[in-house]
Parts: C-alpha cells; sequence; structure tokens
C-alpha cells in the first residue's frame, strides 16, 4: 500500500490519456504501488502540459493519440519547458514513424498498452531512475532506424578509400603512404568520416566498414 512509504520518495506520476477507463485503470495500478503516487490526470496534450506545470511531476505517463494537442506535441513541450518531468509513452502505437517521433520530441520511454502491469510500474521507476524504458518493439525500431541511417552515409571516393584501408588494419602513415596523402591529410579525412558515420575510433570504424562496405 502506498502509505508503507515515506511521501517524499515516491514518484510524482501525471496519467494523460483521452480514456476514462485507461485514466482510471492506470490510477489503480500505480496505486497499487508503494513507491509511486497519481497526483493529477489530464485528457489531452493541452490539459498535461498546463498540469505539469502546476504539479510539477516526476514522470508524465503519456497517451500519443489524443484531441487538442497529441501526445508528441505534448512531449514536444515539457521536454522543452519542464525538463525535470520525465516523459514514458504509454500506447497502442508500434509504428517505427511514432516511435520515432516520440523520441525525437524528448520522451524517455516508450511502451505499449499491453504491457504487463508490473512492466509498466517498473518503467515509471526506470524514467524517473534517468534509464531509457523500452518496448522490444521500440528498441528495434531504434536500433532499425539508426542501422538506416548509417547506410545511406554518403562518403566521398577518398574517404571510402581511407576507411577501407582502416578496415585492413593500416596505419595513418600507411595509409598516407598508399594513397600518395600526407598523415596529416588521413587525419582530417578519418575526422569527417567517424563524425558522419557516428563513431568514435577506428576499431569501431573498422566494424562498420566490414558491415557496410564491399
Amino acid at each position: 500500500m502506498n502509505d508503507a512509504a515515506d511521501p517524499a520518495t515516491r514518484i510524482r506520476v501525471l496519467v494523460v490519456d483521452d480514456h476514462h477507463v485507461v485514466r482510471q485503470g492506470l490510477e489503480q495500478l500505480l496505486a497499487t504501488a508503494a513507491d509511486i503516487e497519481v497526483v493529477g490526470t489530464a485528457t489531452n496534450g493541452l490539459e498535461a502540459v498546463a498540469a505539469v506545470g502546476v504539479l510539477m511531476p516526476d514522470v508524465v505517463l503519456m497517451d500519443l493519440s489524443m484531441p487538442e494537442l497529441d501526445g508528441v506535441e505534448a512531449t514536444r513541450q515539457i521536454a522543452a519547458q519542464y525538463p525535470l518531468s520525465r516523459v514514458l509513452v504509454l500506447t497502442s502505437f508500434s509504428e517505427q514513424s511514432r516511435i520515432l517521433d516520440a523520441i525525437s520530441a524528448g520522451a524517455d520511454g516508450y511502451l505499449l498498452k499491453h504491457s504487463e502491469p508490473d512492466e509498466i510500474t517498473a518503467a515509471v521507476r526506470s524514467v524517473h531512475a534517468a534509464d531509457a524504458a523500452l518496448d522490444p518493439k521500440a528498441a528495434r525500431a531504434l536500433l532499425d532506424a539508426r542501422r538506416s541511417l548509417r547506410e545511406t552515409v554518403a562518403l566521398s571516393e577518398r574517404e571510402r578509400e581511407v576507411l577501407l584501408l582502416v578496415r585492413d588494419g593500416l596505419a595513418n602513415k600507411q595509409i598516407g603512404r598508399r594513397l600518395g596523402i600526407t598523415e596529416r591529410t588521413v587525419k582530417a579525412h578519418l575526422t569527417k568520416i567517424f563524425q558522419r558515420i557516428d563513431v568514435t575510433g577506428r576499431t569501431q570504424a573498422a566494424i562498420w566498414a566490414s558491415e557496410h562496405l564491399p
């Protein structure tokens, strides 16, 4: 029961959903957790943003499809105006575009409504602790999007040559000799390559090249 926990240590949650039955169900579920307290509810995105400004909840449990203002835009506004309130999306939408829109807007977690009750409470705790809480479909969507981005990276012919030689294990000086350019130029190319393929070092770059370059 909630009265077993110190009110000062409870995770304060705002439940946002346009369906009364869903809001009520979530309130009842969260009430079973000793460390969680529902401090308010909202029926649309506009109400949610306003409520966060007044209640300053730790976590906003956010639906996506709502009248007035949808969950993505509400998430964006909350993330911009009230960064201490974390947003956990709870929705029936599993499409990659919806997931990416929500995460890009600033959501800290993404769950589907068919999640088990203990998964929802665990996700609230994770998001409050600044850890990501992602449904497996959401995690897969993010990985697929990242992979697609990498596969569409446009490298110049010279950058491609440098990266292939990194893959083959050559040092910068060796790459310079092979291509007839200075070691400084090789380093400059690598700096740009690392940025474009979103890696931080030679080993990651070599792995990327092995996966994406013939």
